[in-house]
């Protein structure tokens, strides 16, 4: 039911002030009538959607060609064609600032901290372009990074897109394999890669494993050393002779001009990688001119990000979040970057951290906001946060009971995103939005130009009834393919095969009346009991909510022909699992969502096994607990944790 009281309601300045209502005018005064309401904006932006793209192209200012082709094919949503005759350069629009102010401003965890202002970084782009440009790169060519979430890897992302090279980057925390596993199938000719890195307060020392990653990959022909822990009072060892240096080559051609290449809407620009954890990872290929519109209208119109202002996001170069965060430039805001554990060297760095660089976006994990809430943190009695206006949360579902938490503890006046998309669609269908309200456990809105509907099981459109996230119509930030994919069989069968001429994004959720949207967890994952579909977020919601439970995984079992519900806990302040509290388990879930979410089975573990990203992996649990190899366990932080679930007595 549509809920009668907000958590946050936007005042009448700042919903006036807003970039959102200026693109309300700036359509009202192109169609000459005013919209008044989101409502009626978005209900244009789906039922003309040619048009809501070419007037967001012009309110944003992206510079380049926008031709006169806007769509092609528009009712085939797997082979529509945006701006088919539209020419641009990606690095060109987030190099439009060009002043001394800071335009990247960067921590890692308390070893190092440096800056680097507008003009630095266009002329450190132009630099490294210069230098990518003398060793033949070309563009379609692929320049990969093993690269911290530093000034750096912006650095090398804008010098690779702005010749027309396509860039990919994995985490330094990736292991040997993990990299191997990505690299290895784009076949890059050059990767940047860092000396090491902190996390935790620890040093970790990766030269050895960059050298063999390179031997590994016999498409490199050019490596650069890019130093961090040579930043700090750490050393690390000697790089081989034929190994480029990052500040030699800044130094060899300092000077340069910067020359951007303006080409089509729909060249490939990044190849980024679904989570593997279930088979080799998919190498999803974006284009330049999907990926720029889509952020410069989830920044300036959901986020109301406007020139001047400060945006962070907690992210590794492995996380679309990444990518995500870098094209904020273009809306000439500054990054805050910080590279480390959020916890490190205390529970609450970040958020000095927001104090001390007056961030007005704050992003991170709905896991960090619970780990916080955990934790019993509470900012808003340590810290001062005038600037921040918004709130960001994904990755995982956030619970109703952290919407309470971040306004209770974190600010009262503040916008709280609660945000969903992926690596997909580098972006999101569902998103915050600065002139609505914030109502618990919602995300605020359907994304813009997004035809977002929520489908049953026959296929059937529904509004209050959980059902599969669902696309409709064509966007331009879809994938141009998967490499590689030659005859396009792995790119339909992941959207395209469920349901016809509809993208299925594997979303398991609910559209609200009031036009939020409530997510359950996704939809591979979904439990089955008895025919009944249960979102894994309705169980860690409650069960997590306990005192005695850090955290928790649900998969389901099959079981004498039908599946079972199998829930796996680690407890807090060694705490035991015993008969009592594990009926209290059962009894919370039976009271606060119904006997079929009850578990047949509760086991204590000690820790979650969970992707790089952060993001709990219940489909290689459910392969375990079922005899079946999980396939790549190097996409997993923490691989060594699924061991734990093997020939569990309970489960025989």
């Amino acid at each position: 039911m549509t809920q009668s009281k907000p958590l946050w309601v936007p005042d009448r300045e700042r919903t006036e002030n807003s970039l959102l209502k200026a693109f309300m005018r700036f359509v009202g005064q192109q169609l000459g009538a005013p919209i008044e309401d989101y409502s009626r904006l978005y209900d244009w932006s789906i039922s003309d959607s040619p048009a809501f793209w070419s007037a967001l192209w012009d309110f944003c200012g992206v510079i380049g060609d926008k031709g006169v082709k806007i769509l092609d094919r528009g009712n085939e949503i797997e082979r529509a064609c945006w701006f088919s005759d539209a020419k641009l350069n990606f690095a060109e629009n987030l190099l439009k600032r060009r002043d001394d102010e800071p335009a990247l401003i960067f921590y890692a965890e308390d070893k190092v901290h440096y800056n680097l202002s507008f003009n630095e970084l266009y002329n450190q782009t132009a630099a490294m372009a210069a230098w990518l440009k003398s060793i033949g790169i070309e563009p379609g060519d692929r320049v990969a990074a093993y690269l911290p979430n530093m000034p750096e890897t912006v650095v090398a992302m804008l010098a690779a897109t702005s010749i027309g090279a396509i860039w990919s980057s994995t985490s330094p925390d990736f292991g040997f394999e993990s990299v191997v596993d990505r690299f290895g199938q784009i076949e890059p000719k050059v990767l940047f890669r860092v000396d090491g890195y902190f996390y935790n307060g620890k040093t970790i020392d990766l030269g050895e494993r960059g050298e063999r990653i390179i031997k590994a990959l016999p498409s490199i022909a050019h490596d650069v050393l890019v130093p961090l822990l040579k930043r700090s009072s750490e050393s690390s060892r000697p790089c081989p002779a034929s190994t480029e240096k990052w500040g030699e080559l800044l130094e060899r051609f300092a000077g340069s001009e910067l020359q951007f290449e303006r080409r089509p809407f729909n060249i490939p620009l990044c190849i980024l990688y679904s989570s593997g954890t279930t088979g080799k990872p998919k190498c999803i290929t974006h284009k330049a001119g999907g990926v720029l519109l889509q952020h410069l209208k989830e920044h300036q119109l959901h986020c109301d990000i406007q020139p001047g202002d400060r945006v962070f996001y907690f992210t590794t170069c492995g996380w679309m979040m990444w990518n995500w965060l870098v094209s904020a430039l273009g809306s000439e805001a500054s990054l805050v970057l910080y590279d480390g554990s959020p916890f490190s060297p205390d529970n609450e760095i970040l958020w000095r951290l927001a104090e001390k660089e007056s961030i007005t976006l704050f992003g991170t994990s709905a896991k960090y906001i619970d780990t916080m809430k955990k934790l019993e943190m509470v900012p808003v009695e340590r810290v001062h946060l005038p600037s921040l206006r918004t709130l960001c949360s994904t990755g995982s579902v956030l619970t109703p009971e952290s919407f309470d938490y971040v306004y209770e503890s974190i600010k009262r006046d503040i916008c709280l995103s609660s945000i969903s998309g992926g690596t997909d669609i580098i972006s999101c269908f569902v998103l915050g939005n600065p002139i609505l309200p914030v109502y618990r456990g919602e995300c605020q809105c359907r994304g813009l130009g997004m035809a977002v509907q929520v489908y049953n099981a026959e296929g059937e459109a529904v509004v209050n009834e959980k059902g599969e996230l669902v696309c409709t119509r064509t966007f331009p930030s879809q994938p141009v393919y998967f490499w590689n994919d030659r005859n396009g069989n792995k790119y339909h069968n992941a959207y395209f095969a469920r349901f016809q001429n509809v993208w299925y994004h594997g979303d398991y959720v609910k559209l609200t009346p009031n036009g939020g949207v409530i997510i359950y967890g996704r939809s591979d994952a979904t439990l089955n009991p008895g025919g009944v579909r249960i979102g894994t977020a309705e169980i860690y919601r409650y069960v997590e909510d306990l005192d005695e439970v850090a955290e928790s995984i649900v998969v389901a079992q099959d079981w004498q022909n039908d599946q079972r519900i199998i829930l796996f806990v680690v407890l807090r302040n060694g705490t035991e699992l015993t008969d009592k509290l594990t009926e209290k388990i059962k009894t919370t879930l039976r009271e606060k969502c119904s006997p079929r979410h009850v578990p047949a089975k509760v086991v204590q573990i000690d820790e979650i096994p969970r992707t790089k990203s952060g993001k709990i992996v219940e489909l290689a649990v459910r392969e375990i607990i079922h005899n079946r190899d999980v396939k790549n366990i190097g996409s997993l932080a923490n691989p060594e944790a699924l061991e734990a679930f093997r020939d569990i007595p309970e489960l025989r």
